[in-house]
């Protein structure tokens, strides 16, 4: 085939001109159906306002801290200082490591198992968080479904010996905390701040939630990075107690065989021998014990300085910032997407037919 003899399809040259007369011509035909645009406009805004009303509002906890970790202040705080300015992040390098080092708090903060533990905490006498939660939101009537007994299921203190339908019901709540209504950020990355923010639609139970997520998550960090640590102490405590124990029993034994060699005829050397050994024993129990004691304090020093401190800064406090769906923005939407709706509809119906 020639090429030079290929026909080509027209295309007309784009225009903004003929584009905005387009447009124009559009808004020009929508206005010929100014009854049924109206129609549809009060229809719109009488919707935004029923929006407004049937929208429960929510309410959102706020809560900021700082983790201040004995590792993070080292000599690379300077070089992370100053890598900082130039938008560099060195977090983990030569500095703090660990559970809690760099953004790791954020995943913490946000684990399923702390969220459950949260959840299983009083919210009054007669309920858990995870009670409410449920009441609240109107999952306890969806679950009724669910209950070997036709009851509402409840959630005990501490989630001790859960069955398995009540660990998925728990797992179930995570998530639709998780979807929106649980976040921490850090407010600067150049900081050790962060900010946790709980919405939920009950005030009271969104300001427990938020302040005791963070003390589960303050202790479970604590706990972990100072295991080790405190088990050490522990051991040398209850070996200081025993060696010192032994320690008086023998002080008390050396001290009577003191008083009563003065009563032994002078011919029996065999208690002499009764006393040195006493009066060695004493001693090594006594060099023992000071070396026990000295590693004890070291272990405690030690456990002291690497103990992390995760400082509240700001708590919730009630009342809480109420989030509710205003009238006049809600009537005002309504009227948007009744309005641009209507006008689709008849300029494609338009050019369709």
């Amino acid at each position: 085939m020639d090429p030079e003899n290929t026909q080509y399809p027209y295309e007309p040259e784009f225009s903004f001109k003929k584009l905005i007369a387009e447009r124009a011509d559009d808004v020009k035909y929508v206005f010929k159906f100014k009854k049924a645009l109206a129609l549809f406009i009060l229809i719109g805004a009488l919707l935004g306002a029923f929006a407004a009303w049937y929208k429960a509002p929510t309410y959102t906890a706020r809560l900021t801290f700082v983790v201040d970790d004995s590792k993070s202040s080292g000599g690379s705080g300077g070089l992370s200082a100053l890598a900082g300015l130039a938008g560099v992040n060195l977090e983990g390098i030569g500095g703090a490591s660990g559970v809690l080092a760099g953004d790791n708090v954020e995943e913490l903060i946000k684990s399923h198992k702390l969220i459950k533990a949260t959840l299983l905490t009083a919210y009054d006498s007669t309920q858990t968080l995870a009670d409410k939660y449920a009441a609240v939101y109107k999952l306890d009537k969806k679950w009724l479904k669910y209950s070997p007994d036709g009851k509402v299921i409840r959630f005990p203190l501490n989630g001790m010996h859960n069955s398995r339908l009540q660990d998925s019901l728990l797992h179930e709540m995570t998530i639709l905390i998780l979807d929106g209504e649980f976040e921490i950020a850090k407010t600067d990355k150049k900081l050790g701040f962060f900010e946790v923010n709980a919405t939920m639609k009950d005030e009271l139970l969104a300001a427990l939630f938020c302040s005791r997520m963070i003390k589960q998550s303050t202790d479970f960090f604590i706990s972990t990075k100072t295991k080790r640590l405190r088990d050490n102490v522990n051991r040398l405590q209850l070996r200081a107690d025993s060696i010192g124990a032994r320690l008086n029993n023998k002080t008390y034994a050396a001290s009577a065989a003191n008083q009563s060699i003065l009563d032994l005829n002078p011919a029996y050397t065999t208690a002499n021998a009764n006393i040195e050994v006493k009066e060695r024993d004493k001693i090594v129990l006594s060099t023992i014990f000071s070396e026990t004691v000295k590693n004890l304090e070291t272990s405690k020093t030690m456990l002291a300085q690497e103990t992390p401190t995760v400082q509240i800064v700001d708590e919730p406090e009630l009342p809480l910032k109420k989030n509710k769906l205003k009238y006049p923005m809600a009537i005002l939407t309504g009227i948007l997407i009744a309005g641009i709706s209507f006008s689709l509809f008849k300029i494609f119906t338009r050019k369709r037919y």
